[in-house]
């Protein structure tokens, strides 16, 4: 055998040999496990029953209207604040108004019907609407859902009670006659702080 020979045996055997420990360095046990998660999102749905609270017509000064309704969570989630926005529209039948008729509106919210005398918050429809929505919700919603924790649970509801009063100021209000307003309320629920779950 010749040195040409000799040294590609050598080679061979010396690839044979690396690729021997090399194909063992691979063999071991082994397994593995997929896992998997999932996120679902809960719902705020707040909803108020009916949602026409009021419609009356040929009110005057010196009248209440005593009226209820329901704020009902239909989410999966608690709602643990309700701010509530005011607007309305005055419709001026004679263009004689020099004041506001929502300033002749008082609004008070009632702990129950048994309570009238004692309103949880009094305020007329002038002020309610230049509220920030949030200072309603601690002087009304809190007292109102207080009993529940101070919150509206995900598939229960509560029931209002509001009375509404066109103000007799004692002295002649005679621009007010064939005045119309129309009112709008915007609830809005909001959740509470995260949890660890």
């Amino acid at each position: 055998m010749g040195i040409k020979q000799k040294l590609g045996l050598g080679v061979a055997s010396a690839a044979l040999g690396l690729a021997l420990v090399g194909g063992g360095t691979y063999a071991y046990f082994s397994d593995s496990v997929d896992t998997s998660a999932s996120f679902a999102a809960g719902t705020l749905d707040l909803n108020a029953a009916p949602t026409e609270i009021i419609n009356v017509g040929n009110i005057k000064p010196g009248d209440t209207m005593l009226r209820s309704f329901k704020l009902l969570n239909n989410g999966t989630l608690d709602i643990a604040t309700i701010d509530l926005a005011t607007d309305y529209t005055v419709t001026d039948a004679n263009n004689n108004n020099s004041e506001d008729l929502g300033k002749h509106i008082r609004v008070n919210f009632l702990w129950n019907i048994d309570k009238v005398d004692e309103p949880i918050f009094s305020t007329t429809l002038a002020d309610l609407k230049n509220m920030a929505p949030d200072v309603i919700e601690g002087n009304i919603f809190s007292a109102w859902l207080g009993e529940r924790g101070g919150k509206l649970a995900a598939g229960t509801n509560d029931t209002l009670l509001v009375q509404y009063e066109f103000v007799d100021t004692g002295s002649e209000q005679n621009e007010f006659q064939g005045d119309s307003l129309s009112l709008k309320w915007t609830f809005e629920g909001k959740q509470g702080d995260g949890v660890a779950k």
